[in-house]
């Protein structure tokens, strides 16, 4: 048996083309592709491959592009490696529905829906130009708290992302953002800059679409997962009747990787990020470079891994 600790990105990892060079060697690809496409009610593999950017960077069209894109990659090394023994999980963001789905704590179909769902809720929540997120670099976590404290007169602004030490993301309104990127570089800030996103995620300004996710959730049948999932609110698992309240947390909750690597650590030497590109690995070096991480976003990776995990030279 090998030990792996299994990771899953969330939103700003998907790009258009993604998994091509996959799907041609791994019917799990299409197979995955076609169960979501089935679920949504149009061709979302089309979409992921033909783009264009500006929608499949949309929020309600990433989520489930992303979940069935690590699910494929999770499909596909569990296939290939009986020896698999995941030990814990998690996901940052969007990322935690894909850990729940490969710990089969729900039904794939079920999650696509219900992440199409959560990505039209949190687009909604807040008017388009109210709201945006930005990136802090170079600054720690007090620093950042103490500029968003200061910034707050001119508007609602909050950490959102705990990405790394030194990474952090802000959100919150577009005059409450503007005057944490002064602050910030005036506090000795590298850089700080507004993202390309949509809404103030993982802030306050979200438990609107919490409240109308609350259904959503409630009407899922949820099942006890196969390994521990870790979850952002807590950076610990839940129990089978906290799942819910975890996920509907999280809207609304800063996300905090930089606590979620050593909360997960002590279950295995080897991590696995499922998912395209490698965002979870240049978090992770950044916050434990003693945990080996490998990768599955393209060909050559996934087969690297799957034989790291069988055990060839």
């Amino acid at each position: 048996m090998t030990d792996v600790i299994a990771f899953f990105p969330g939103q700003g990892a998907q790009q258009v083309g993604m998994l091509a060079d996959i799907a041609s060697d791994f019917p799990q690809v299409a197979e995955t592709f076609s169960e979501a496409s089935d679920a949504l009610g149009f061709d979302l593999w089309a979409l992921t491959q033909n783009g264009p950017d500006s929608q499949l960077n949309q929020t309600f069209n990433t989520q489930p592009a992303l979940l069935a894109a690590s699910t494929a990659l999770w499909r596909i090394v569990a296939a290939e490696c009986p020896a698999l023994h995941v030990t814990a999980a998690a996901g940052h963001s969007l990322g935690e529905y894909s850990a729940l789905v490969a710990a089969d704590a729900i039904d794939f179909s079920d999650a696509i829906r219900l992440v199409r769902r959560r990505g039209e809720l949190m687009e909604e929540a807040v008017p388009a130009g109210q709201g945006g997120m930005a990136a802090v670099l170079g600054l720690d976590d007090e620093a950042i708290q103490q500029v968003c404290a200061d910034a707050a007169a001119a508007g609602v602004v909050e950490p959102a992302n705990f990405n790394a030490p030194g990474q952090i993301v802000i959100a919150g309104e577009v005059s409450g953002i503007e005057k944490a990127v002064v602050l910030a570089k005036e506090a000795g800030a590298k850089r700080a800059l507004p993202l390309a996103v949509s809404g103030p995620f993982h802030s306050s300004l979200m438990k609107a679409a919490a409240e109308s996710f609350r259904e959503d959730l409630a009407a899922i049948n949820w099942r006890a997962p196969a390994f521990p999932v870790f979850h952002n609110v807590s950076n610990a698992p839940a129990t089978l009747q906290e799942i819910p309240e975890r996920l509907l947390a999280q809207l609304y909750s800063p996300v905090n990787w930089t606590g979620a690597v050593p909360a997960i650590r002590s279950h295995a030497e080897l991590a696995v990020e499922f998912g395209p590109g490698k965002v979870i690995a240049g978090l992770n070096k950044r916050i434990d470079k003693s945990l080996a991480i490998a990768n599955t976003g393209d060909a050559s990776s996934l087969r690297n891994t799957i034989d790291l995990i069988q055990g060839v030279n």
